[in-house]
Order: structure tokens, then sequence, then C-alpha cells
């Protein structure tokens, strides 16, 4: 067979507790087997953290997998959902059971268009509950239809059918499982088959014999009592299980299940029960519950189900105050477990409150637990119990869940795609406040600029502080009232390590994008920028529930029965600013914390790198962080604007800094004439590392190489500074020069660049300026201190030598690919330790010597909030991360982190 190209658009749908998404399932694997090439299958998005079996085993094997909630907005085709579509490059749509409206340009995109399964003969039963139709119409004759699509709701031309008798007691269970699953597969896999083989036919549908229904739904299941004994049977087994047949008997509401035809040899002894409307009345039989037709034929059903979700077998109906054992669905014993838990109580009504009938922390396990054995597309968390406390609540959850109405709120995301590194890169370029992606005030923009071409990347939404008092507003709210404000902190770590897993499904993606906003060389940003995100965020989850404060016993009063302990609790809401080196990670080293501790966030990113923040933003929401909690506003940082707004701000008490010490200062001091809220600061650095002549030369090379160009050398811990022995000095410049002059400097995107553009403009102009400095003032120029001549932002790695203390260059950071080199005096450990620590930065700093005792000392007179010894820029998640003097104060990372982000509080009872 030739190979075909295959995209599954598929949707799950119930039936009898019959998922569709098996039906899929089974035709991908059949059409693999038979050679076709399946390049992408779509369905919906997980529920509840779990995919559907469709795209479990299309993951499997490694085939795309794409999660669209919709294909359409107000009826026009959303087109990044489009594009991505289109980029897979099929021939062929394959559809089977689909349920949502696809637009035509995805139906006629492929040079052989799209077929569907359809679970009846067409043009009979066009609509989405065929199988129900074709029983309620007595059909004698069932089946399937596999057609071309068309603009038109199941009207395309015919493919191929199949057909079946249906049997006179068929319900949809039994059609679906005997005949329209086992050959509907074998169908759609011979349908494609055939357009493989250029045989493929397309008949038109007849115009005679056409019908629609509409979907049954139980406001139009009602039973008209008017119509024949098989007539009855046929509407009642066509709307069993799902909506249910129902009539009023005895002023209630009452659902009728399990119907079979009677013959005229049937008893019919037992207790008469009038039904208002029917010929005449029913009988309550030991066998069940017969019923009689206009036709004076008769019909029986096995159970009856009432308003309260209690279901009884038939035959028990006048049977007051006994319980029997029904044969119930697995959704109808999942409401059951409420009456085994609750033993107390006599009777379960609407009004129930599970907790005031006693029920425990223990009982709401148990209640999820075996609900979500019993019905499998019920899934409950723990929180849902407390949520909806009362019998009402609880079974209209379940319905809403079991018929897949719970989903939350869509978010709608205005995206910027593209199509670049060999995916589809999906950019949200709103601000983020209050779980929703909107426009700034007054409806301001910007463009941000890609560094590796100099061009605009798209236009992003420019925070206003009319946005900023929003955003705080909405993060009050939800730490003060919302429910993330009473989530227990175990609850709390598994939303952050949901984020995680988020972030990581989408890791290439994060680092295009921060490839493309930043000038990251792509290999970088997925290990380092992406990787060490998602890694600090799984740090910080486990965190959560192991925040705890201490007892303290106290004598301090008579008679001594006192006792003090401490509480470690969350601030509130926190503001945090962030720089544009690594965008994303920065986020990560701050916010992780916060959340950890219980706090609610509205975070600046820098205004020149605001898209992996964005992009944050999306995937949080999508992880189900409650509304209010994540605020992202791009932004100035600048006097009167967003991040002084966060600093002025009153219900702001705590703030977060990444940047420079000269803005460090003036956030400082704002947060302490506005409300001397909580601040932590990682400011500049010009980290001294020292290469002693008893070093390990080539590891002194390369991690030397490693301290300075490092991501472009924009980098706040970046070797600032390079101190050599006089002895090795030469050798060691010869050797850094021949590994600069390897550097591939080139596209961040292509993985065999080693160096890609600077941030933005601006910082390039200042690179410039920094080596002309250097240069002016007698420093050699050893290479590079140039813009190379080439689109964007690009600058040479450069060293310089002969660097004499007084000089700007040794005394000021350059934030880029600088490499400053001075020469000490053999064997004077003093001497280079306090030209080494003779600046107002002590962020980080480094030593190279196989001498451990040397390697002691010096590390402990390094005057640094961190210490490399035969190493560099080794940062872990677990390790505390901070400087001292201007550089700083506060911790981002390890325990220490979350510290930050707590405030203590003594509780003292006299006992």
């Amino acid at each position: 067979y030739s190979y075909f190209l295959c995209t599954f658009i598929i949707r799950q749908i119930i039936i009898r507790n019959i998922f569709f998404d098996l039906f899929g399932q089974e035709v991908y694997k059949e059409l693999r087997k038979e050679g076709h090439t399946i390049v992408g299958v779509f369905t919906i998005p997980d529920s509840d953290g779990k995919a559907d079996l469709l795209a479990v085993e299309a993951e499997k094997d490694g085939v795309p997998v794409f999660k669209f909630p919709r294909w359409r907005v107000k009826g026009q085709a959303i087109p990044e959902v489009v594009s991505q579509y289109a980029a897979t490059g099929a021939d062929l749509n394959v559809l089977p059971f689909c349920s949502q409206f696809i637009p035509m340009e995805v139906i006629n995109h492929p040079k052989h268009g799209s077929i569907i399964y359809h679970p009846s003969l067409l043009p009979r039963h066009r609509g989405a509950s065929a199988i129900n139709w074709t029983l309620i119409h007595g059909d004698k004759k069932g089946g399937f239809t596999v057609f071309w699509a068309d603009d038109g709701l199941d009207t395309g031309p015919i493919l191929l059918q199949r057909e079946c008798d249906v049997e006179p007691d068929d319900t949809v269970n039994s059609i679906y499982k005997r005949f329209l699953f086992p050959e509907g597969v074998k169908g759609t896999v011979e349908a494609v088959r055939l357009i493989a083989e250029g045989k493929a036919p397309r008949i038109t549908q007849p115009q005679e014999g056409a019908t629609y229904e509409c979907i049954q739904k139980k406001a139009n299941s009602k039973i008209d009592w008017n119509q024949t004994a098989e007539a009855l049977h046929n509407w009642i087994r066509g709307n069993d299980k799902v909506p249910g047949a129902w009539a009023e008997v005895d002023g209630k509401n009452v659902t009728f299940y399990g119907s079979t035809l009677v013959g005229n040899g049937t008893s019919a002894k037992g207790q008469p029960l009038e039904i208002p409307g029917a010929s005449q009345p029913g009988v309550v039989t030991k066998a069940g519950l017969i019923l009689f037709g206009n036709d004076g034929k008769a019909l029986m059903v096995k159970n009856l189900q009432f308003e309260d979700g209690k279901m009884i077998p038939s035959s028990q109906y006048f049977s007051a105050g006994k319980t029997s054992a029904v044969e119930l669905t697995e959704e109808e014993k999942a409401l059951a477990v409420w009456q085994s838990i609750l033993t107390n109580v006599s009777q379960v009504e609407d009004s129930t409150d599970f907790f005031k009938s006693g029920a425990a922390s223990m009982d709401v396990v148990r209640l999820v637990e075996e609900v979500k054995l019993l019905a499998s597309n019920c899934q409950l968390q723990n929180e849902d119990i407390y949520i909806n406390s009362t019998f009402q609540e609880f079974i209209q959850m379940c319905v809403r869940k079991i018929r897949g109405e719970d989903e939350e709120e869509e978010l709608v995301v205005d995206y910027v795609s593209m199509n670049i590194n060999h995916m589809t890169v999906k950019m949200p370029h709103q601000l983020f406040i209050d779980g929703e992606f909107v426009d700034a005030a007054g409806g301001k923009t910007y463009k941000t600029i890609n560094p590796t071409t100099g061009t605009a990347l798209c236009d992003v939404s420019l925070a206003q502080i009319s946005d900023v008092d929003t955003a705080v507003a909405a993060a009050k709210e939800a730490f003060e009232n919302g429910e993330w404000g009473k989530m227990n902190p175990r609850d709390r770590g598994r939303l952050i390590y949901k984020l995680a897993d988020l972030m990581e499904q989408h890791q290439e993606e994060l680092a295009t994008i921060e490839s493309l906003d930043s000038g990251a060389v792509y290999t970088l940003a997925l290990k380092t920028h992406i990787g060490m995100s998602i890694q600090t965020f799984r740090y910080f989850a486990g965190w959560c529930d192991k925040i705890e404060g201490s007892t303290i016993p106290i004598n301090q009063a008579r008679p001594n029965r006192n006792i003090t302990f401490t509480r470690k609790e969350p601030i509130g809401v926190c503001a945090i600013v962030i720089p544009w080196n690594y965008p994303l990670m920065m986020l990560a080293w701050k916010t992780a914390a916060c959340l950890a501790a219980g706090n609610t966030v509205v975070l600046k990113p820098a205004q020149v790198t605001p898209m992996t923040a964005l992009k944050f933003a999306e995937l949080a929401a999508r992880a189900g962080f409650p509304k209010g909690v994540i605020n992202i506003l791009p932004g100035s940082g600048g006097s009167a604007l967003v991040g002084q707004r966060m600093s002025d701000h009153p219900d702001v008490r705590k703030l977060g800094f990444t940047g420079s010490t000269e803005i460090g200062k003036h956030i400082m001091k704002s947060c302490a004439v506005s409300n001397v809220k909580k601040v932590s600061l990682e400011l500049g650095g010009k980290s001294p590392l020292i290469i002693f002549s008893d070093c390990d030369m080539d590891k002194a090379v390369r991690m030397g190489m490693s301290s300075v160009f490092f991501n472009k050398g924009e980098n706040c811990i970046a070797a600032g500074r390079l101190f050599v022995e006089d002895t090795i000095h030469d050798q060691f410049v010869k050797r850094v020069v021949e590994e600069v002059k390897k550097m591939k400097i080139g596209d961040p995107l292509d993985r065999a660049t080693d160096h890609g553009p600077q941030n933005h403009k601006a910082h390039l102009d200042k690179l410039v300026e920094y080596c002309e400095t250097g240069v002016k003032e007698g420093a050699t120029l050893v290479c590079g201190g140039k813009q190379l001549a080439r689109p964007g932002f690009f600058f040479e790695p450069t060293i310089f030598t002969d660097v004499q203390d007084h000089m700007y260059i040794a005394k000021e950071e350059s934030f880029g690919p600088v490499m400053i080199i001075s020469k000490f005096k053999s064997g004077d450990v003093d001497e280079v330790l306090r030209r080494a620590n003779a600046t107002e930065y002590g962020l980080a700093s480094g030593v190279f010597t196989k001498d451990i005792s040397k390697a002691l000392y010096v590390s402990e007179r390094l005057n640094a909030g961190t210490v490399f010894v035969n190493t560099y820029n080794k940062t872990d998640v677990a390790a505390p991360f901070g400087g001292f003097k201007q550089s700083g104060f506060g911790k981002d990372l390890g325990r220490e982190a979350l510290n930050e982000y707590l405030k203590t509080k003594a509780v003292t009872i006299e006992y």
C-alpha cells in the first residue's frame, strides 16, 4: 500500500460508559499496521490531567498530538489553530466520531479532503444522536457510513456503508458493542485503503429518506403515552441511559430504564400503578413494572430513578423503606456512595450536608476514591467535596463531570504564531491580569525586538499605572478571599508540580521563544534558561508542606505554664521585577519560592524580554492556578511607571528585584517610604576569579571561558575580572585567545552556534563604549571589542590584558562577553585577595588551585555570596544564591529563599 498522511480529529463522547476515543485508538492502530503514516493526532485537552486513549497511543509512538479545546471562535476559524494543523502536511483527514465544529479551511485542506465515520445509514439520522434515533424510530436495519465531509451537517458524498439487523431489545450499548464498534473500525480502515488505491467512490446522498434529529436531552425525552407498546419501548431504550426517558408518576418525575417487549402470555399480576396519560395503569410485578401501549400490548421496565438520583428496581416501587440491590451504572454507583458513608443519616435529601452529617476528612478521601473507582469519567478532587458539600450540589457536580460540562471557563489567548525552529510557536502578547489576557489601559502597546535580526518580533501590551492597581487588587482578592488562600499546602504543591510538568511539555517552545526574544543560544536556553526553571518549580513544590515554625518553652511569667510557638505565614501580595538576561529563569527563581510560601504575585518582566513570562502565564492558567494568583505586566520600570508603582503600592507587602545596583537603591528607598515593605535585592557584580599557577590549566581555561562568555556574558555572576598568577599569565592568555577564535557566532537557533546576539541595541552600544574606554585608558585589546558587521546586535567576544586596578574596566561591570585579565605576583596570596575584594560588589567569586589548603584559605576570605572552587557557574536549585555589599541582600534558591516570602508570627499560650 502507498503511505498516506492522516490527521485524526476526535472528541471523547460517552454513551453507556463507552469512550469513543477507544474507537479512534483502534482505527489509529489499524491504520499504522497497514503502513499509513500518521502525521498528527488532534484531540481535546486532557481532563483532570489524563489524556484520552488515542492521545496516549499516539504519544507512545512519537506522533505529534495537538489538543485544541476548539477550532472556531464566533464562527470564524482560529488562525493559529489552522496554521498548526496545516503544518502537519496531511494528505487526508480521518475523523472518527467528530463532535467539534471543524472549519472548512481544515476540512478541505488535504489533497484528498476529509472522511468521517457516522453511526447510521445516511441520509437517515443525520445529527449527533444517530444511534439513539435508530432505536427510537424502531429501525429494523442499522449500521454506519463513512462519508466525505462537506459544509453540510452529515450531507457529504458516501464512500462506504455497512448495515446490520437491529434486534427487538437492542440498546445503544448492545448495538455499539456488537457491530458499530468492531465493524466500524474495519470500515474506516477500509475507506482509507480505498482512497490509497484510488478506488474510493463519491456517491451523492439521496434526498429521499433523509432525516435530521436533534441531540437528545432530558427536556425533550418525556414519554408520550399515546403510542403503541413497541413505540414506547423504542423511546425508552433509545434514551437509555442518557438522557433517560421520563414521565410523571405520583406527582414526581420518574425516569424509566431497562425496557423489554413482553408477550401476551406474560403474567400481569401485581399492584396497579396509575400513570397520568397512559391508556391503562401499569402493574408492579415481581419481575418489574409492566406498562401498556394504546394498542393494549405490553412492555416491562427494570429500574426506576427518582429526581433525587435514587434508583430502585421497579418491582420495589411500593416497598416503602426497603432497599434492594439494583444493578446500577457506574455513575449511579458513584452517587450511591453517600448513603453508605453517612450511616447515621436515615434519609439523604437534597439539603443534606456531608460534613454537618458527621463526615470527616477521611470520609472525603473515601468518597473521592470510591467515585474514582466506580465512575471513571467522574474524577474528583478533595476540594470538590468541600466546595459542593450538600447532596444536591454533589449530584449536580457529578452530573456535570459525567456529561463533560464541568470544564473551567476557557482561557482565551490572542496568540502571535510563528512557524520556526521546526515547530509552531504560539506567543501571548497581552497583559495577564486576574486569570485573563487583556489589553493595557488605553490599548497601549510597544514592539519587542528580535536581537538576531534587529527587527520587531511583535507588538506587546504596555502596562500602565492603572493596570498595576488592577493586578494588585486581583492578587489581594485571591490571597484574602480566593481559593488560593484557603488551599492546603500539599494541594498547593501539587498545583506547582503540574505547572512544572506543563513547562516541561512546552520546553522546546519556551526555549525557542527565549531565543527569539533575548538572543539566547537555543541549546543553552533549553538546558539552562528553561531546564533550570522547571527544576526550580519542582524543587519549591516539594517545600510547600514542609514550611513549619518551632515550639519554644518560656519561663518569663509565673506560674510556669506557658509555651510559645511560631508560625511561618505567607506575606500577601508580592511584586517581582526581573531582568532581561535570563527572562524565564529569573522569573522562576523568585516566583517559585513566592508561590510555594502561599503568596500571590504581580510580576514585571524586563520591557525588552516579556515573551516567556507571558507564555508562563498561559501555562499557569492551564495548570489550574486560580484567578489573581499570578499576574504579568510587561511595561516600563522607570519613574512614575509600572516598576515605580509596584514599589509604591500600599497593598504590596514584599518586592523582589533583580537588576542594577542603581535601580535597586531607588526601589529600596521607595519601598521604605511607601509602607516599609519587605525587600530582597540581587544587584550588580564584578566577580573576581583568581587563577593560581598550580591550577589544572585545561580546566582553568575551559571554566575561565565559561565564567566570562556563558550566555554571551549577560550573566550576573560572570567573572568580571580574572587575576592570573604571573608565571602562567602568558600561557593562559594564549590558550583563551585560541578558544575564542574557535567560537561560532551566529543565529542562536542554529544548534552549532556558540555565541548569539546581545540582548538589545542599547546594551550593545554600551559594550562598544565600554571597550573604547578600556583602550583609551591603556589596557591591551587582544581581540574583539567591536560590533559585527551583520544585522542584529552581535558583538565580538573580547579579551583585555594589562588591566590596572584604577581603570574603569577593572572596576565596572560590562555585563557582556568581555574578559578582563590582570596579573598578580607569584605567591602573593594576600595581595591578590586584597585586590579581588577591593570592590563594592560581592555577588560571586572563584579560585582555581590544586592546593586544598590554599583553596579553603582564599574561599574563606573572598567577600562574596558565592565562591566557586575549581569550577564556575555551577548554581543549583537547592543552593542559596545572593550577594553581599552593593550586590544586594536576600537569597534566591534553596530553603533560605522561602524566608524571603514568609513572615514569622509568635503565639504564646498560658495553660
